[in-house]
């Protein structure tokens, strides 16, 4: 066994770590779509959306159910959505999205990641713009003939279609639109048949900050210590890579 098992091992433990994270992100945003939209996925799109992504990242169907069944209780917490914008050190763009049941905690937290690393939050707005909210869908390309299919979501808002590899280096193909027609090219998919993996409403820089090995180390730090915290949702940055 000897080194190549303690680096299985250690493997192992960061992908589950990983999930446990993933699971616990997903598991509120079940709980944010039921207490929005209530308990049933086919009225419910928000809700349908957040199923089919944690059925993307293999999230068991039983804490799945558990979370619906939890959201539509009147006991349950609700979740208050808050973003916070800031500068890492060196002068990467970093937007923080939150999902809290104590805002005074988390504003303190974040705050306390961006100091202790050099960075410094900023006020809400100051980074628009840099990023740009956009609906992002992930699916299995198989033996689809990806130009037609261009020619086919037009209508439904596509501005960008390309393929890319996952962790596991299998093919992905992913799909860009505009924020308000999320709703629209769901639609669209589902018309062609088109399961998505994943679909997200993300931020995408619209510049890239230029940093070193050494100073992008320094922004991995902020970056970690924000997405370990229970609180958060997503991190997005603007480092090149």
């Amino acid at each position: 066994m000897g080194r190549a098992f303690e680096f299985r091992k250690e493997r192992k433990f960061k992908r589950w770590a990983k999930m446990a994270v993933q699971f616990t992100r997903l598991g509120k945003e079940i709980v944010m779509a039921v207490k929005a939209g209530g308990g049933d996925v086919n009225t419910n799109s928000r809700l349908r959306t957040a199923v089919q992504n944690a059925k993307a990242v293999n999230m068991p169907k039983d804490r799945v159910e558990a979370a619906i069944k939890r959201a539509s209780s009147r006991d349950e917490k609700d979740y208050e959505e808050l973003v916070y914008e800031g500068y890492a050190p060196h002068g990467v763009a970093v937007l923080v999205e939150t999902a809290t049941d104590n805002t005074n905690r988390t504003v303190a937290n974040v705050r306390s990641y961006f100091t202790k690393t050099g960075g410094a939050l900023g006020k809400t707005g100051s980074l628009d713009f840099i990023f740009t909210r956009k609906a992002v869908f992930n699916f299995e390309p198989g033996d689809r003939d990806l130009e037609e299919l261009e020619l086919e979501l037009i209508d439904a808002g596509l501005e960008d279609l390309f393929v890319e590899a996952d962790e596991e280096g299998n093919d992905v193909a992913v799909i860009h639109t505009a924020f308000e027609d999320f709703g629209k090219m769901q639609k669209g998919l589902e018309a062609l048949g088109i399961e998505p993996k994943s679909a997200k409403l993300e931020r995408i820089p619209q510049s890239f900050h230029e940093v070193s090995e050494e100073q992008a180390a320094d922004v991995l730090k902020l970056i970690d210590k924000l997405e370990e915290d229970d609180d958060v949702q997503a991190v997005y940055h603007n480092m090149a890579e």
